[in-house]
């Protein structure tokens, strides 16, 4: 489960790194605080980290469950491949919105794999199987 706890950490770190990148630019846009709309660069910067905040809500207990209930080595594959889809949503949306659907797949994708084996590990020990 370390590994797993590692790819945590790190789309923690990542998270982070994407407030950072928004506080950057919510000053370099001149969008003073609270706002979130008015400048359209801005608000890309603060939907990436909306989106991630988002998806962060169910990657990281898809996780810890798939990791325990089914192999921890493949739960932080799988988490390795979200960073990845994370870090290219991040470059694409800032860039051009219209260009972030690989970003996004490779964050949701596993997710959805996390999710599906998590429930399928635990079904499996809560019946005996």
């Amino acid at each position: 489960m370390a590994l797993v706890n590692i790819v945590i950490a790190l789309a923690l770190c990542q998270y982070i790194v994407f407030a950072f990148a928004v506080g950057k630019a919510r000053g370099r846009c001149n969008v003073p605080a609270p706002a979130i709309t008015g400048n359209a660069e801005f608000e890309r910067y603060y939907r990436v980290q909306m989106n991630t905040l988002e998806l962060l809500i169910a990657f990281i207990p898809a996780s810890l469950i798939f990791g325990y209930y089914v192999s921890s080595l493949w739960a932080a594959v799988l988490g390795l491949v979200y960073l990845v889809g994370r870090v290219l949503y991040f470059l694409a949306y800032i860039q051009d919105p219209s260009r972030r659907e690989l970003g996004f797949a490779l964050s949701l994708g596993p997710i959805g794999f996390l999710l599906l084996g998590a429930l399928y590990g635990a079904t499996r020990v809560a019946l005996g199987l």
